[in-house]
């Protein structure tokens, strides 16, 4: 096992693919990680598979309240938190004609409000440690559309903006930001 690094990361939507494989590289390399989803089940399962440098919090991304618990609860358990990293999304892929406004809402909620709401919820405690570090999931439909996209294309290009403009507001607060 590495050496700790004494760094703590949140890792959203971290209980089956690209999220569980960034979680479980974050603590090969030496860091505690949060493993975070909306059920507190798998959440507890996946973090006890991982060993004694994870732990799991549920939490709705697209709950701003939850989002704020979420990093509350990890600076409680931990003391401090050094990376974030907005995994959670989801994609609803029908033509525009086809989805419901209730749609539209859930996934613009959650690929881009979750994004926000845990970002600002996390950036005092990332600018506390003078080397914080946001590091948003993105997408190809950030850049390039396809048909029945119409919601995704429209949440991963907005995720893009606003990744780029939250790199230019926190720059100078020891606080990177990127979009993989």
């Amino acid at each position: 096992m590495p050496t700790q690094t004494g760094k703590v990361a949140i890792v959203s939507g971290s209980t089956k693919g690209i999220g569980l494989a960034i979680a479980e590289r974050m603590i090969n390399e030496g860091m505690s990680v949060v493993v975070s989803s909306r059920t507190a089940a798998e959440v507890a399962t996946i973090a006890e598979g991982l060993g004694d440098r994870a732990i799991g919090i549920a939490c709705d991304v697209a709950d701003p309240a939850d989002c704020a618990r979420l990093v509350e609860e990890t600076v409680e358990r931990f003391g401090r938190l050094d990376v974030l990293v907005n995994n959670a999304g989801l994609g609803i892929f029908k033509p525009i004609s086809e989805m419901s406004i209730e749609e539209w809402q859930t996934q613009i909620n959650v690929n881009l409000g979750g994004v926000f709401y845990l970002s600002k919820a996390a950036l005092p405690h990332l600018s506390a440690t003078e080397d914080g570090y946001v590091i948003n999931i993105g997408s190809l439909a950030s850049r390039n559309t396809f048909a029945r996209g119409t919601g995704y294309n429209a949440s991963k290009f907005g995720l893009l903006g606003m990744t780029e403009a939250m790199m230019l507001d926190v720059r100078h607060d020891g606080v990177r930001v990127s979009i993989v």
